[in-house]
């Protein structure tokens, strides 16, 4: 086959950075900066403002109210209800922020989807969402986003990022079903006499406000059982604080929105997201990525939806097959069922069903590793491409040495259970231009598009970072049907 490599790269660039909370762990060290920024005449305050705001004014958007919120934060720890001039609360505010450069170390694990906005491109062009997984200080992954277009003769041209880059508006979610929530606790083995007293004071929809108070009355309560519970208890406020919302502000451009971690099960990260274009059964299209949130020890798959990367909804995937990563979502509904890839056992490829979104109960094994390339490991690359001949679906092998390597299985149309063929061959592997970096003798993708007869395909170079190849469908099509 010929798959063509474009040569365009896209590394890592530290000086797009972010900013966030610096916070201080130990109670008292703030109390002890405050007191000190209190203790500063007015016109020390000016000057010092001056200088944060000469120095860093002009590498951030809305920076000012960034400081007056942080200062909202910390507003408890001052001693008394004095009103303070904007620019002590400002100044305050800037101590307890601190930069991120947030890609720093990696830009990888690509995956493509197609714009929601196609107007104004010449005849045969097509604009496109990358999505990709972006590695900082602390090896902490968040999600940042490119643009960019795919012309009538298959040229791919990425827009150029702007410096800028902005965490959007947090909010949890307003509302939770009390069923939903039960059951997702005794899946992570978190139901016990403290949730039971919890439910007691909660009702059949529930906001997080309420949670936290009925956490609070039910501690007090049973004070002697404090010790016990209070784990159980910050493990439920995680859980809730996995199901929220974040927006932007609709004059940033795409490449400034950066999905950053935000709840307690995402602080180590958000990790390979797996975007795809999902047509509803009424014609309605809407964006759902799948992705691992991960908290140092566990991962927690969670699902993410847009229908215009402006507004995103976060929640949890539930049932006891919601395992391990490299779940991918199908496109549309099989039969009336939500359908998804999955790899429970880090070893094959299952299919699942389910009638709800987030909550998935059974899987079927439908591949194994066969191939010398494939031995240790299989996933996909992505969600499933629907052709007239079946449902394309990029997969990832490693073999020798820990290589990984990308192929393409096909799969049945209406019984996606039933495989039609697979390659025998690796269609990319690592060449001696792509084979070093942050983890060496690596491609990998996390979603494809197909472009009239050409798959376009991004892809990850040894974990730090990522490029394109294009190759034609009817190609891999019939070299699958070969072997």
């Amino acid at each position: 086959m010929d798959v063509k490599r474009t040569g365009i790269v896209l590394k890592p660039n530290n000086s797009r950075v972010l900013f966030r909370p610096f916070e201080v762990v130990s109670q008292e060290r703030t109390v002890k900066i405050i007191a000190r920024v209190m203790s500063v005449s007015d016109a020390h305050v000016t000057a010092l403002l001056g200088d944060v705001m000469r120095e860093f004014q002009g590498r951030h958007q809305r920076l000012r109210n960034y400081f007056l919120e942080r200062f909202e934060s910390v507003r408890h720890h001052l001693l008394t209800d004095e009103a303070l001039s904007e620019e002590r609360r400002l100044l305050i505010g800037a101590y307890f922020t601190q930069e991120y450069s947030l890609e720093s170390a990696a830009l990888f694990n690509p995956s493509l989807v197609w714009h929601p906005d196609q107007s104004g491109l010449p005849k045969g062009s097509r604009r496109f969402v990358l999505s990709l997984r972006a590695t900082g200080e602390g090896h902490v992954s968040s999600i940042t986003f490119r643009s960019g277009t795919v012309d009538a003769k298959n040229t791919i041209t990425v827009d150029p990022p702007t410096r800028f880059v902005t965490t959007p508006h947090v909010m949890p979610n307003p509302q939770y079903e009390k069923p939903l929530f039960q059951r997702k606790l005794v899946e992570l083995g978190l139901s016990n006499g403290f949730t039971e007293q919890m439910f007691l004071l909660l009702d059949e929809q529930f906001s997080i406000s309420q949670l936290e108070e009925a956490i609070r009355r039910v501690l007090r309560q049973f004070r002697a059982k404090q010790a016990e519970w209070e784990p159980v208890s910050k493990g439920v406020l995680a859980l809730a604080k996995s199901n929220y919302e974040s927006f932007y502000e609709p004059d940033q451009s795409l490449s400034e929105r950066c999905i950053f971690p935000y709840s307690p099960t995402e602080t180590n990260g958000i990790e390979d997201a797996r975007f795809v274009l999902f047509q509803e059964e009424d014609g309605a299209t809407r964006y759902y990525a799948t992705y691992s949130a991960f908290d140092g020890k566990i991962v927690l798959p969670q699902l993410l939806e847009t229908e215009d990367f402006l507004r995103f909804k976060i929640s949890t995937l539930n049932g006891p097959e919601v395992r391990n990563k490299g779940f991918a979502l199908f496109p549309r509904k099989i039969d009336g069922h939500y359908a998804m890839l999955s790899r429970q056992d880090n070893e094959n490829i299952f299919l699942m069903y389910s009638d709800m979104l987030n909550f998935w109960y059974t899987k079927e094994l439908i591949l194994k590793p066969t191939y010398p390339w494939e031995y240790i490991q299989l996933g996909n690359c992505g969600s499933p491409i629907e052709t007239e001949a079946g449902w394309l679906v990029l997969s990832h092998g490693v073999g020798p040495m820990r290589k990984y390597s990308m192929g393409a299985f096909l799969l049945d149309l209406e019984n996606p259970s039933k495989v039609i063929g697979r390659l025998s061959e690796p269609l990319l592997a690592p060449n001696e231009n792509e084979r070093e970096g942050y983890v060496p003798n690596v491609v990998y993708s996390c979603g494809a598009a197909l472009h009239g007869r050409e798959l376009i395909i991004p892809y990850a170079m040894a974990d730090y970072a990522s490029s394109f190849a294009t190759v034609s469908v009817d190609e891999v099509l019939a070299a699958i049907k070969a072997c």
